[in-house]
């Protein structure tokens, strides 16, 4: 397999550091065939709220700038795409199709972290305490997939970030996730932005090994994503070895590219 990562944020999303061009120079120095920014979407609200863990609207147009100078820069080392994360908003959507259409996005990816807009609702990967916002979290991201947008679902497990503990309630969100995914033929992202905080919280959050069972038992594909807030997210290779190992031996077909 091909290593890619089409999981990477930049500086704009107000929570990550480094600029576009040292994430191309670490990738390529950890040896990745593929590149792929995908950093927090802006929206154009309709209130007067602001986001702090996202790109702003008048920034997106350079980010498509710096990107699309940096795929010729380094044509021939790496391949390099530019999309974005994107939650789905119902309202918001029509807004975000024509962002896609204008800038010719190469892809997006789901990341659910809030539901409806986070302009009224918590976000997914701290407020999951609750069978309430579990079932939020499952009906967003059902209805996200089915809208056909995205080429993935990234953490779909995300909500093990603040749940408990994997009771039946998971379970059965996880297992209509998943069933979903399958009959979409869309993959879930094996996520690797937790891995060095998961080392010392003894296996309580994502990626959460009862979810991947479920997706291996469903039938569904995974795609490994690095989640790359930093440059030098992208040359930690024992991470990235080991999630491919878990998935392998897990039996999960895997795929990398989109």
């Amino acid at each position: 397999m091909l290593k890619t990562n089409y999981h990477t944020h930049t500086l704009r999303c107000q929570h990550a550091e480094g600029n576009d061009e040292e994430y191309v120079v670490s990738a390529i120095a950890g040896g990745y065939h593929t590149l792929g920014f995908s950093d927090h979407t802006p929206w154009m609200y309709y209130s007067d709220f602001v986001s702090h863990t996202r790109m702003l609207p008048h920034e997106l147009p350079e980010y498509v700038e710096s990107i699309r100078s940096l795929q010729k820069k380094y044509k021939d080392k790496i391949e390099i795409r530019i999309g974005l994360e994107c939650e789905y908003f119902p309202q918001y959507m029509p807004w975000l199709k024509e962002q896609i259409a204008q800038y010719q996005l190469d892809y997006v990816i789901f990341g659910n972290h809030y539901y409806q807009s986070d302009e009224d609702y918590p976000y997914f990967g701290v407020y999951t305490t609750s069978h309430e916002m579990l079932s939020l979290y499952e009906e967003s991201a059902i209805q996200g997939m089915e809208s056909g947008i995205y080429a993935y679902l990234a953490h779909p497990d995300l909500f093990m970030a603040s749940y408990d503990q994997f009771d039946e309630h998971c379970e059965r969100v996880s297992r209509h996730i998943c069933r979903t995914a399958r009959k979409l033929n869309l993959p879930l992202e094996y996520n690797l932005g937790t891995a060095p905080y998961k080392e010392h919280m003894a296996g309580h959050t994502f990626p959460h090994p009862s979810f991947w069972q479920i997706a291996k038992d469903e039938g569904c594909t995974a795609i490994i994503g690095v989640d790359a807030h930093h440059p030098r997210w992208l040359q930690t290779p024992v991470y990235y070895h080991e999630a491919s190992e878990f998935l392998r031996k897990l039996g999960i077909r895997m795929i990398d590219t989109i």
